[in-house]
């Protein structure tokens, strides 16, 4: 009895050591196959701006391989403190890096400068963030597309005419220097072209666009030309026109892209969309933060291209997949 004891303790002790022994190796094994989480976080998740975005970031996070992309946004672009609070738990999770499209480039210094406190990188995308606590900003060269807006308007009108631009909303770094842009190009190079309205803001939704582009157009009728800087201040416009029966009547260029802005381009409603690449810009912003988490270099500044679709170029290839991107592979 007493050998058979012995020998039952002596399985014990070797299965002990199997799996002690080996569980060691296959920690090991579990911790090398871990993925790297990546917070994604938009401005806010309905434009279709923001879905480009996350088609890019999940693009990276396939051909990296070894990389989880957590994407969580607020609904809405004007909802700061729900931003800072999703920017706040990531840093409380401990993910491994953010890419973060601030909604102001003030309120959200304070956190990625925590962020990089406790070693986790952020990588800037669409709007600039002052500071220099993150490590790269990848964007739109932003005021490059103001002037690209302005020279088709100035162009449009000959030099000569009225102008109402509806700016999007106060603190946004993005859309502040495109409409900086815009003004600059249309003051020293069309001063012929009065700018009748250049102080009110769109907000941050379709709906609130709509009312401020009713607001200017009842106190305006004179106006011949618009400028929008995004797509919801793009999108308010265009249906204030549409439900007056003036859509096409007036230059109109506006910012951005969605199926309804591609057919009204179509349909000469909109005679220019400035478009940005949104789905490489999630794309380099996935892939910079992984850069720079596996020790490589990575530039402090990265642009992400911009150009101008019309009427007349619409149906060039490239200018077309900016306009009309296949998501479809990447987001059901």
């Amino acid at each position: 009895m007493k050998l058979k004891i012995l020998a039952i303790l002596g399985c014990i002790a070797v299965v002990s050591c199997l799996t002690g022994c080996g569980g060691g190796d296959s920690g090991k094994e579990t911790e090398a196959e871990k993925k790297l989480q990546i917070a994604v976080i938009p401005k806010g998740t309905t434009h279709e701006f923001w879905k480009s975005i996350h088609a890019g970031a999940l693009k990276a996070e396939r051909e990296l391989g070894n990389v989880e992309v957590i994407w969580k946004g607020p609904l809405k672009e004007d909802d700061r403190e729900e931003q800072l609070q999703i920017v706040e738990t990531f840093i409380s999770s401990r993910a491994d890096a953010i890419v973060l499209a601030p909604l102001d480039d003030r309120s959200l210094v304070r956190p990625v400068r925590e962020a990089r406190a406790q070693n986790i990188p952020t990588v800037v995308i669409d709007s600039d963030l002052q500071g220099d606590s993150h490590i790269s900003f990848v964007a739109t060269d932003n005021y490059r597309g103001g002037v690209l807006a302005a020279e088709r308007i100035g162009e449009l009108l000959d030099g000569s005419g009225k102008l109402i631009v509806l700016r999007y909303q106060e603190g946004s770094a993005s859309t502040s220097n495109r409409e900086q842009g815009f003004l600059d190009t249309v003051t020293s190079e069309f001063p012929g072209i009065e700018i009748l309205s250049d102080n009110q803001y769109a907000g941050a939704t379709t709906e609130t666009a709509y009312r401020a582009a009713e607001n200017l157009l009842n106190r305006f009728p004179q106006a011949e030309a618009v400028f929008t800087p995004n797509e919801s201040s793009t999108f308010g416009f265009l249906r204030a026109l549409q439900a007056r029966g003036v859509a096409g009547k007036l230059i109109f260029v506006g910012f951005d892209s969605s199926e309804k802005l591609v057919e009204a381009l179509a349909k000469r409603e909109l005679m220019g969309l400035v478009l940005q690449n949104p789905f490489r810009m999630g794309y380099l912003g996935v892939k910079t933060a992984a850069a720079y988490l596996n020790g490589e270099q990575v530039d402090k500044v990265i642009d992400t291209g911009v150009t101008i679709a019309t009427p007349e170029n619409m149906n060039d290839p490239e200018i077309k997949q900016l306009l009309s991107p296949d998501l479809s592979e990447y987001l059901e």
